[in-house]
């Protein structure tokens, strides 16, 4: 499935899905930005690999790092308003995708209770 969307993504000129995920992360509180490492612990991904992308994004403009206020020794990484325009860019062809791959093969009704079991596994525990 994730082949399939990033291949998507490719074919529409856009960046991998990896840039998407980051760029979503940081949209949802984009004046407060986060911790690398939170950005890390909510993608799962390795401080290395992390690094790099967020490199790459800050290179790239869609991103910017500011020392953390609270702590002077980490960054906060925050969206840029070219990231927000390049995640508004991005998300009709990862949707497309997804529509494609999960929804169309599945009843109405199947898809009913798809969401309703996705919304219980997001639920606090």
């Amino acid at each position: 499935m994730l082949g399939a969307i990033e291949a998507a993504l490719k074919e529409a000129a856009l960046p991998p899905l990896s840039w998407y995920d980051v760029l979503l992360e940081l949209s949802r509180d984009p004046n407060a930005g986060l911790r690398q490492y939170a950005i890390g612990e909510r993608l799962l991904l390795n401080k290395h690999n992390l690094s790099r992308l967020i490199d790459r994004l800050e290179h790239e403009g869609l991103v910017r790092r500011q020392v953390c206020d609270s702590d002077g020794r980490g960054n906060v990484v925050k969206i840029t308003h070219k990231g927000l325009q390049l995640k508004e860019t991005m998300w009709p062809v990862y949707a497309k995708k997804i529509q494609a791959l999960i929804a169309e093969p599945l009843t109405p009704a199947q898809v009913r209770a798809l969401a309703e079991i996705m919304g219980r596994l997001l639920e606090p525990h």
